[in-house]
């Protein structure tokens, strides 16, 4: 310590120093406290608002792709060109054809509307990670020709299916007869379930083979698109603008072509837990700040209690800046201790999150999000260590703005007006 600018040593004495003020201590204890509480606070939050963001990215696109190239009328001729012409290029993995169209599915007393998608099961899990969440069969158990398939495990339970049951599909094309439109209907075997974990698909997502969904929608050799997936999936954006141009290009089909990517087709969903985490970042700063500006009454107050200290360290050659340094280091160390002490609570906190909830679950026999009211049911965490050092270094640089009104004052008290009454 003696080697330290007395400066510091001072400043951490009167932090540490017990007062005979009681209040002074209370206001600087409950500033500490509030500053911790409010830097965990945010740590927490934002690592649960980053869950959700990527769980929600690994949920969409566990279905989902990459990028879908269609054609006009949601059908598309070429298909295999253009599935041999985007394989080839260097930032796409691989790519997969299907067919999508609406139905009506029904078994027993239960009918469920539902998209019906057409896939070639091999390729298939080369784009999407469909087969890792199969819950009963297997994805390659739709066979063409044998008319099976895979519903989410909403759907069934809702149909009140199970695997080996007969479902019918009605398709919303009907054929007209002389007693008027008749829908085209064909039964299905029930081969597999699967389980995504968002209750969108779960429900309401049912797979077939793509040469049963051509001969069932009439699509002859056509197919509504073709599914991309990419070496990365944020440069999406970017590559689905590129193979846009090279196949109208290459292929000689100006505007024929229609590239969409992830991030379009579910931009609501991340914009709105992206704005989420912005505002829930601005709001619980506010809390950190309000606890952090508490340091400036416990300051005052702390400067009127050393006023005599003030003036005889003055008489002894103490200058303006350095008495404001002293005070500094006292309201400093009060945020570095409740940011510190803050941080560590929240980096726990968030890191162990996911066995938190479903003990507080479990212990009052209730569910803070209903499967069937939210697209995920469980609280995931993501702790990102940019965030963690962003909200240190906030809430350290509002505790020391906080410092910075009392220390000048105490640095403009006059020593002889400070000792006339002592």
């Amino acid at each position: 310590m003696k080697y330290l600018p007395y400066e510091l040593f001072v400043g951490w004495r009167y932090t540490r120093a017990k007062r005979k003020n009681h209040f002074i201590s209370f206001i600087s204890l409950t500033s500490m406290i509030g500053i911790a509480l409010g830097v965990a606070a945010l740590i927490v939050v934002l690592s649960v608002m980053n869950g959700f963001q990527k769980e929600l990215r690994t949920r969409i696109l566990g279905v989902a792709s990459h990028l879908e190239v269609t054609g006009a009328s949601n059908q598309l001729a070429d298909w295999q060109s253009v599935a041999a012409f985007t394989t080839k290029l260097p930032n796409v993995q691989a790519s997969a054809p299907y067919i999508s169209a609406q139905a009506m599915l029904s078994y027993d007393q239960g009918v469920q509307g539902a998209i019906v998608r057409g896939v070639i099961p091999s390729a298939e899990d080369q784009v999407a990670d469909l087969g890792k969440h199969m819950k009963a069969g297997r994805l390659d158990d739709l066979r063409a020709g044998e008319f099976g398939i895979v519903l989410g495990v909403d759907l069934a339970l809702s149909l009140g299916a199970k695997v080996g049951d007969k479902v019918v599909l009605m398709a919303p094309q009907g054929q007209f007869t002389p007693t008027g439109v008749v829908p085209r209907l064909k039964q299905f075997t029930l081969v597999g379930l699967f389980q995504i974990g968002m209750y969108e698909y779960d429900a309401g997502l049912a797979l077939i083979h793509i040469e049963d969904a051509a001969k069932l929608y009439r699509m002859g050799q056509n197919v509504s698109g073709v599914r991309l997936k990419l070496d990365d999936l944020f440069d999406a954006p970017v590559v689905a603008a590129n193979i846009s141009d090279q196949l109208n290009s290459q292929l000689n089909q100006s505007g024929s072509y229609y590239v969409s990517d992830w991030t379009r087709q579910h931009a609501n969903f991340f914009r709105a837990v992206q704005m989420e985490k912005r505002v829930m970042f601005i709001i619980l700063t506010l809390i950190v700040a309000v606890a952090a500006f508490n340091i400036v009454s416990t300051l005052v107050m702390a400067v009127t209690d050393k006023r005599a200290d003030i003036a005889i360290m003055r008489t002894f050659g103490a200058s303006p800046s350095s008495i404001m340094k002293i005070f500094i280091v006292q309201g400093a160390l009060i945020g570095v201790i409740g940011t510190a002490l803050g941080a560590i609570f929240g980096i726990l906190i968030a890191l162990n999150i996911e066995t938190i909830i479903p003990f507080i679950e479990g212990l009052f026999n209730v569910q803070f999000l209903a499967k069937d009211v939210y697209y995920i049911s469980d609280l995931p965490s993501d702790l990102i260590w940019s965030d963690v050092v962003t909200i240190v270094t906030v809430s350290f640089i509002l505790s020391l703005l906080a410092t910075l009104y009392p220390s000048f004052k105490a640095s403009r008290i006059n020593p002889a007006e400070a000792l006339r009454y002592e």
